[in-house]
């Protein structure tokens, strides 16, 4: 089982293989949930410290204002969609097939939800 959460998560045959390295001189394992935890938490933890380096990087010696190096950390590490956003979206998507809101209350209890 994968954590979804981290973009960065290695592939599972990676994790085996790198269990296997480790624990059993190379005969085939099974991944516990916590190696795979621990591989998916340590690649985000890799590639957050890489971003952070490249931002310090773009301000120094490009001369990147604060403002361009926060955009450019929101563009790499997005915020998932808020439940009201999904909700939103999946309204959208069968409204196209089913007449599921016709006189709209779903749609406006959704938007005066606050994020």
């Amino acid at each position: 089982m994968t954590d979804n959460s981290f973009p960065m998560a290695p592939p599972l045959e990676l994790v085996e293989q790198w269990v296997a390295e480790i624990w059993h001189e190379g005969t085939p394992v099974r991944v516990a949930l916590s190696d795979n935890f621990i591989a998916t938490h340590a690649a985000q933890w890799g590639a957050d410290q890489e971003l952070l380096a490249c931002g310090n990087y773009l301000k120094q010696c490009a001369a990147w204002e604060e403002d361009d190096v926060i955009e450019f950390y929101n563009y790499r590490r997005p915020k998932p969609p808020s439940m009201k956003e999904q909700a939103l979206k999946r309204l959208a998507e069968a409204e196209l097939t089913l007449i599921v809101d016709p006189d709209g209350t779903i749609r406006r209890a959704l938007e005066s939800i606050h994020d």
